[in-house]
């Protein structure tokens, strides 16, 4: 069993760096566009790793395809020695996002993978293990479905998920564990759930309306007036969106749902703004996650991160997941939110936060604090 890659060796690496000729690393896919536009917008270079399949599409926009374009076969190519030895010699802190998690491996990342990470490494483990994300989330005291530790114990519609960043790939509703199985089975069968890794996440299904809210812990910003101070930062709340699924299709009055739209796979995302009185609950509970991982997993989440919840009238907001990293939804708001600009009063995505923070990290003459 590989070692994990050691904070102390990764400030190694950075510390041959030249941090004026700092470049964020992207897989192409996921959030890309926006990463690498961000960063040209923060005078930074970019380094992008593609499949021959996507190329064209990144160079079909100039303004957002990274500066430089390295061919690969497969993603977790970049795990090679040669690729994490040009990424090393770029300068490239690589920026996590759901397709590096979900194609690289969250794992790879944190034993095989020695080049600079933007935020906290130890953020992955968290993210990734269903059970540790349950526990931050519980002692950050926020609201969550009831979880069932066996199949066996379903008594209601219950929702499932399985592991890892798949964007909603073969996720389900039973509400029985005779359903539970024969859906299990029949998404094995179709190939959206692999056989080999069938480990689930069984949840309470919780009606209402759904928001994913997107959030920037900053180590380095604070606000001047009583705002959402947490430790040496401030959490900004930047933007939220609703995601477009094909089961959304099941509510358009099809006398017959078809079989391949019952599927909660995230197709893409729409814009939100929340009722304002609702927005104290949301800013709280990004507090409050911050707040836990400091406690948790030091120096805590950095940088970008997503509450993915649901609101009832009658109970108010339910969280059941985070993303600890950027998330696609953020794709959005190339300018910015409504939200961001009540922050910044200029063009703010996530991406251009994202290489901000590393700017002003560099300026601090402390980077080491935001990458591992």
């Amino acid at each position: 069993m590989n070692s994990k890659v050691t904070k102390d060796e990764i400030d190694e690496i950075l510390s041959e760096y030249d941090l004026q000729k700092i470049t964020t690393g992207h897989l192409c896919s996921h959030s890309t566009l926006q990463n690498a536009y961000g960063s040209r917008q923060e005078g930074l270079r970019t380094l992008g790793f593609c499949t021959p399949d996507r190329c064209k599409v990144y160079k079909s926009f100039p303004l957002a395809s990274p500066d430089t374009l390295l061919q690969v076969k497969n993603f977790k190519d970049i795990l090679e020695p040669k690729w994490q030895k040009v990424m090393r010699k770029a300068n490239v802190i690589m920026i996590p996002t759901g397709s590096v998690v979900e194609y690289v491996g969250p794992e790879n990342l944190e034993k095989k993978f020695y080049v600079p990470l933007f935020g906290n490494r130890r953020t992955l483990e968290w993210e990734r293990d269903r059970k540790k994300q349950r526990q931050w989330l519980e002692k950050a005291n926020l609201k969550m479905p009831r979880e069932y530790s066996d199949p066996s114990e379903i008594d209601g519609k219950v929702f499932v998920k399985l592991s890892g960043a798949k964007g909603g790939r073969g996720f389900f509703t039973a509400s029985s564990e005779k359903e539970y199985y024969s859906k299990l089975n029949e998404g094995i069968r179709r190939g959206v759930i692999n056989k080999n890794e069938p480990k689930t996440t069984i949840q309470e299904f919780i009606s209402g309306v759904r928001y994913y809210v997107h959030y920037f812990y900053s180590s380095f910003e604070t606000f001047e007036e009583e705002g959402a101070n947490v430790g040496e930062g401030r959490v900004e709340l930047l933007s939220m969106d609703r995601r477009i699924e094909p089961i959304d299709e099941s509510y358009r009055g099809l006398p017959v749902v078809p079989e391949e739209f019952v599927d909660y796979t995230v197709t893409g995302n729409e814009p939100l703004v929340i009722r304002e009185s609702l927005l104290r609950h949301l800013i709280k509970y990004g507090v409050d996650t911050v707040n836990t991982s400091l406690e948790l997993f030091s120096p805590g989440i950095q940088g970008p991160f997503c509450l993915e919840t649901i609101y009832h009238p009658d109970i108010g907001f339910t969280v059941f997941e985070v993303s600890a990293r950027i998330v696609a939804g953020t794709n959005l708001y190339p300018h910015g939110s409504p939200y961001s600009w009540y922050i910044f009063s200029e063009p703010m995505s996530t991406g251009r936060r994202i290489a901000r923070e590393i700017k002003r990290g560099r300026e601090e003459k402390q980077l080491n604090k935001i990458i591992f």
